[in-house]
């Protein structure tokens, strides 16, 4: 039978637990303790290789550095190696590789050679994707040494980009504000646009994302013209030349100049009036990136009128402002009497003239004439008949509405629809897919639009701009920019998406007004120049239709976030005195700043004008 021996444990007669380290009863008394696990991590107890040893001479300190931060680590201290101080600076490593040129066996990195492998074989198949395209690396160096040229050496040494070139700011644009902020302006607010989008401003609370409680048709005004539909049969292959509509004449007026919506302010229609560009401006503006400004107006009974300055560039199309690559500003040095047209015609401002031409002409070419034309109630309220120089005014009706906001906010709004479209209850045509003769589900309705009658719709342009053509431009790296004539026929979707990135603020701002209108149909021509190099001769390449309702849903345009972006403009200036507010925007940050102003602001050009009308008359 076996025996079990009790093994030797020393007795502690004056407290619990063992003994204290003075008595000498105990065979591993001399022995330093330390805690050990079968789960703990063993390391190398030198390491040659890192910069750690390089810094310090010590082969260890790698070691220590590396564990040293876990818990229960340093007990082990009495175990570890110790390397004599003397010794260490005695040694020395001999390495007999060569050192990269310009670098330091300090910062030296070891790429094993399996990653060399793979690094060289992911270059030979970027270089075989590109497929002939080897001139594009040696025209970007030569575009980097145009634009280096003159900033104090090749590589752009001395410049304003720090003295390396610029790096990544090199070609930042720095944006000048819409307005000049002056000194007896009166701070209010600041929002910042990035967190209302996402519903983590401070403001956010105000913002009540709930839809009109009521809508309400309160006059309509001008005619409107019946939708041509040869132009959904138009291709690419039988492109339509874009005419110049020379006749027709369009009233972009402001809120406080219209005399319709004056009669319904006195009459006690609404407390806050506006047109449908100035609304949708509010409550797309997240997605802008260029500077603008709207003015306020607060009257002593509590009512805001919302307008636009005369003098400024409100109603102007954008081309490619949210693109990676916008149109930028020339230098005037760089202007010769060679190169004035070819130089100017890819700038911001001459882009935004000829996109607001395009449209302008395309929603009055693609109607059929006024054979087919529907007249409302009232007349265009801005047309005069004596003073009409053979002109007459565009296919436009002016749809005047009443939305209930709650909370005693009651808008009231001129909105504009551009023609009536023929019924297709067989043919439905969304952003990206077509679908003829099928059962189709059951769609979203807008509340905004009307359910019977003909269906009202809207008509706007999108003009091609390759960035790769302006002048001193950087050459364009294959596959970032599509050709419309090569994609538009079999790829319309693609062709969309990328409209949606490049100019995703004046989608969504078109898309705001056709729901705002009460429209049906979206129409949306895609217009390119005859020659890139001609910005005054264009063509229809294709007609797409679109729901606003579900082309908002493809854009990602949340109505309910449209409508409290409103409702937060509203009540902040609510809570203000009677007087004039500017709302702007800054240049180069994604912040609203809303300012008091004197009276006299943005008056002083009319006064002036007046003046010099006066002395003409008695002169």
């Amino acid at each position: 039978m076996a025996t079990f021996t009790t093994p030797f444990v020393p007795v502690n007669s004056t407290s619990w637990g063992p003994p204290p380290p003075d008595d000498t009863s105990s065979r591993f008394s001399s022995l330093p303790y330390a805690p050990f696990g079968r789960s703990d991590r063993m390391g190398r107890c030198a390491d040659f290789t890192t910069a750690a040893f390089a810094r310090t001479g010590d082969a260890t300190s790698g070691f220590r550095n590396q564990f040293s931060s876990k818990k229960g680590q340093n007990a082990n201290l009495e175990f570890q190696y110790k390397v004599d101080s003397e010794e260490a600076k005695e040694f020395q490593l001999v390495d007999s590789s060569k050192l990269a040129s310009g670098g330091t066996q300090g910062s030296r990195r070891f790429v094993p050679q399996a990653k060399r492998r793979q690094n060289a074989q992911r270059l030979r198949q970027l270089n075989a994707r590109r497929k002939g395209d080897d001139t594009y690396s040696n025209q970007l160096a030569q575009h980097q040494r145009t634009r280096n040229a003159g900033r104090g050496g090749a590589a752009g040494r001395g410049g304003r980009g720090g003295g390396r070139g610029g790096g990544p700011w090199r070609d930042r644009i720095d944006r000048q504000a819409s307005v000049s902020v002056r000194p007896d302006w009166r701070r209010v607010e600041e929002i910042d646009l990035s967190k209302l989008s996402k519903g983590t401003s401070p403001l956010s609370g105000l913002a009540d994302n709930s839809p009109p409680k009521k809508v309400e048709d309160l006059a309509w005004c001008g005619f409107l013209d019946q939708y041509n539909d040869q132009y959904d049969k138009v291709n690419t292959r039988t492109a339509t030349q874009l005419k110049r509509v020379e006749t027709k004449e369009f009233y972009p007026v402001t809120t406080t100049d219209d005399p319709v919506i004056e009669k319904l302010a006195i009459e006690g229609k609404g407390n806050v009036f506006a047109t449908d560009a100035i609304l949708a401006h509010l409550m797309t503006c997240p997605r802008s990136v260029y500077p603008w400004d709207i003015v306020v107006q607060k009257l002593p009974t509590g009512a805001l009128f919302f307008d636009k300055r005369d003098a400024s560039q409100f109603d102007y199309l954008t081309v490619h402002e949210t693109s990676n690559t916008p149109p930028a500003p020339v230098n005037e040095r760089d202007i010769t009497p060679e190169n004035e047209n070819e130089l100017l015609m890819n700038t911001p401002e001459r882009l935004s003239l000829e996109a607001t031409m395009i449209n302008q002409n395309f929603t009055q070419q693609i109607l059929r004439s006024s054979k087919y034309r529907t007249k409302f109630d009232l007349p265009n309220p801005f047309w005069d008949e004596e003073d009409n120089d053979g002109m007459e005014p565009a296919s436009v009706g002016y749809r005047y509405r009443k939305f209930d906001l709650g909370d005693g906010i009651e808008l009231v709004a001129r909105t504009e629809l551009h023609g009536l479209a023929k019924k297709k209850g067989s043919t439905v045509v969304t952003a990206t897919t077509t679908t003829i003769g099928k059962k189709k589900k059951k769609q979203e309705e807008n509340p905004l639009e009307v359910p019977e009658g003909d269906q009202y719709m809207t008509a706007y342009a999108l003009n091609e701009y390759d960035p790769s053509y302006a002048l001193n431009a950087p050459p364009a790296r294959p596959g970032t920019t599509i050709n419309w004539r090569d994609k538009i026929d079999n790829q319309a979707g693609a062709v969309l998406a990328s409209e949606l990135k490049n100019n995703s603020f004046k989608l969504a701002k078109w898309t705001a007004q056709s729901l705002l209108a009460g429209a049906s149909q979206m129409k949306i021509g895609f217009v390119s120049r005859i020659n890139p190099k001609n910005a005054y001769d264009h063509v229809i390449l294709t007609t797409q239709t679109y729901r606003p309702m579900d082309f908002a849903t493809q854009i990602t345009l949340n109505q309910g976030t449209m409508w409290g972006i409103m409702r937060l403009f509203i009540k902040l200036l609510e809570d203000q005195p009677e007087g004039k507010y500017v709302i702007m925007r800054d240049p180069n940050r994604a912040i609203v700043r809303i300012y008091g102003v004197p009276l006299s602001t943005f008056e002083e050009s009319d006064e002036e004008e007046d003046e010099s009308g006066d002395e003409e008359e008695n002169e």
